[in-house]
This record gives structure tokens, sequence and C-alpha cells, in this order.
């Protein structure tokens, strides 16, 4: 499985939508399943299915499905 393909498939779990959904207008609270714990819930998916451990800053910044591209890049996950 790619990389794309992980983190497409963690915002399809944690928040229960369609792949075609997920574009830059899928953004923090966009969806009811969006909030601050569905948010905690993506990031650990996240820092688990890529071996790494998002700052606080990064964490609070990620705010959309596009943006959390490019946080990942960071972190040497290229997505």
């Amino acid at each position: 499985m790619t990389a794309r393909e992980t983190y497409t498939n963690i915002f399809i779990e944690s928040f229960g939508v369609e792949a075609g959904a997920l574009n830059e207008s899928f953004v923090y609270q966009c969806v009811p399943s969006w909030d601050s714990v569905g948010h905690m819930s993506m990031i650990a998916a996240l820092e688990d299915a890529f071996d790494i451990a998002l700052e606080v800053d990064d964490i609070v910044d990620f705010s959309s499905f596009t943006k959390g591209i490019e946080i990942l890049a960071k972190y040497g996950v290229t997505v």
C-alpha cells in the first residue's frame, strides 16, 4: 500500500467518508466526526501508520486533508 493510500484510508476510517470527499475542501469540522476526539484519533492512526511523532504545533495546524499532506512531508512522509 502506498503512503497516499494509507493516508486516505486513515481519513476514511477515522471520519466515515468516501474517498471522493477527500480534497482541499475537506477541513476540520466539515463533518461531525472530525471533532476534537476524532482529530486525536486520526493523529494517533497517522503516527502509528508512518512511525512518526507529530509535534504539538503540527497537530494543532493539521486543519485539512491537504494541510496534512504538507505537515507529513516535514517528517519525511511523501503522500
